[in-house]
């Protein structure tokens, strides 16, 4: 199938060089497809630096996503893209995708009928022109060279080389197919990674400057991350593992990991110098929800047995709230635990008083109790579940509805059985397992039912 993209540009190239600015009333269009086409990508490139290895580019682009069209202004490192303005909150159109730097100094896109989707709000600031820096940040500046609205203010996942990113700032990366998201956040005292799903929010990883020193700001620099603290003096740094010069830090969109990366000439691709984690299973989203990541990096299933049978895969759990004693029961999981850590919800209980404020709690699914510390985590979803050694001084429970049956609607005696698949040592042996217990609980369910009958 050919694909016939119109592009109406003004002030593109002079002499077959790319510029690095443009003026106030520059306008670029793309038409975008009458039909969608799954994969189409439409880009105009309009401004790039002049570097000896990989240039800065700014294209406007038009993409095919979840059956529809977005617009968006973007910055190119090479091929890979570093920021984008529909990074948060994409821009759909149809018809057209136009960018504008309009008299007033409002850089926009618009779509259909005039139509504003994203607008950088510098109207009637004295805005002369658009220029794209060196070090990758897009800015708008007045006729005195002041800066009126850069990207670098409103970073996305990517952190590039001389970049600042201030206490109360993060990075955000979104998974396909998940509501969830990852953020990197700066605080005080320290640095860290987060899941964040819904109104709920779980930590992963963390570093902390010594001797309790309070950071200002970080920056990417050419032989690490590093950390300052009052009156700009360098706290701290995350060192790089390779001599190459530094290019950005990226937090992963699929995995949540924090890498720090330099270009490889070689291999004529971007290579991680640092990573935050290492191991898989230290990673949130190495499964799937209600997944378990096993010593041997694979992941297995939370799976529940019922009369009703086995489910097959990992479970998303029950679509419904469900609590109290009456409702549900706590089934600790032995030699698991997770990686996600929460507000603390109680200190100084024990492991029974733990899994009943979850019990108790229709948002809680899971809780974390450690033996030693004895504190109590509650967690609102089963992700980020890992296999661990014995002797960890960890317990891990997850809630489960309770299950009545029988005639009459008494009891039929059959518990909701919870059964963790670890490993992937031997699947027949795995499956004759799951069959012997299957016939167990089924068996014991009608013996239950017939001495029922017997004596009602």
């Amino acid at each position: 199938m050919k694909l016939y993209l119109f592009v109406f540009l003004i002030h593109l190239f002079t002499n077959g060089l790319c510029i690095s600015d443009v003026h106030i009333g520059y306008k670029v269009i793309l038409a975008v497809p009458m039909e969608y086409i799954s994969g189409f990508t439409g880009r105009a490139f309009i401004m790039g630096t002049n570097q000896m290895v990989l240039n800065f580019r700014v294209g406007l682009s038009v993409e095919s996503v979840e059956q529809k069209y977005s617009c968006s202004l973007d910055v190119f490192l090479g091929d890979l893209k570093v920021w984008s303005s529909g990074h948060f909150s994409r821009f759909y159109t149809t018809e057209t995708c136009v960018l504008e730097l309009t008299q007033n100094g409002d850089l926009q896109l618009k779509g259909q009928n005039e139509l504003v989707g994203w607008k950088t709000g510098t109207s009637a600031q004295g805005v002369q022109r658009l220029h794209l820096l060196r070090s990758g940040n897009l800015v708008l500046v007045d006729a005195f060279e002041q800066i009126k609205w850069q990207s670098f203010n409103f970073p996305t996942n990517i952190m590039l080389w001389g970049q600042r990113l201030n206490v109360k700032t993060h990075l955000t990366s979104f998974p396909t197919n998940s509501t969830s998201f990852f953020s990197f956040e700066i605080q005080h005292d320290k640095i860290a990674l987060y899941l964040n799903s819904g109104k709920l929010k779980y930590s992963y990883w963390e570093f902390k400057p010594s001797d309790n020193r309070n950071i200002t700001f970080i920056q990417v620099g050419n032989k690490g991350l590093n950390l300052f603290g009052d009156k700009y003096t360098k706290i701290a740094r995350i060192p790089s593992q390779r001599l190459e010069p530094l290019r950005f830090l990226a937090l992963g969109n699929e995995t949540g990991n924090l890498g720090l990366y330099y270009y490889s000439p070689d291999n004529a691709k971007f290579e991680a110098s640092f990573l935050a984690i290492n191991t898989t299973c230290d990673l949130p989203w190495a499964c799937k929800p209600y997944g378990i990541c096993t010593l041997s990096d694979v992941c297995s299933c939370i799976r529940f047995i019922t009369r009703d049978g086995m489910n097959s895969g990992c479970s998303n759990g029950t679509s419904e709230k469900f609590c109290g004693e009456k409702n549900a029961e706590m089934v600790e999981l032995t030699g698991v635990t997770t990686v996600l850590r929460g507000p603390l919800a109680k200190a100084n209980v024990s492991k029974e008083k733990c899994g009943n404020l979850c019990l108790d709690d229709c948002n809680c699914v899971a809780s974390l109790y450690s033996n030693l510390e004895l504190e109590c985590f509650l967690y609102g979803l089963v992700i980020g579940v890992k296999q661990v050694g014995w002797g960890s001084g960890l317990s891990y429970m997850v809630k489960v509805p309770k299950v009545s049956g029988g005639q009459n609607g008494k009891s039929s005696g059959l518990k909701k059985w919870v059964l963790v698949v670890v490993g992937v040592a031997d699947g027949l042996i795995i499956v004759l397992v799951l069959g012997l217990l299957y016939y167990y609980v089924i068996h014991k369910g009608r013996k239950n039912l017939q001495d029922t009958d017997n004596t009602s």
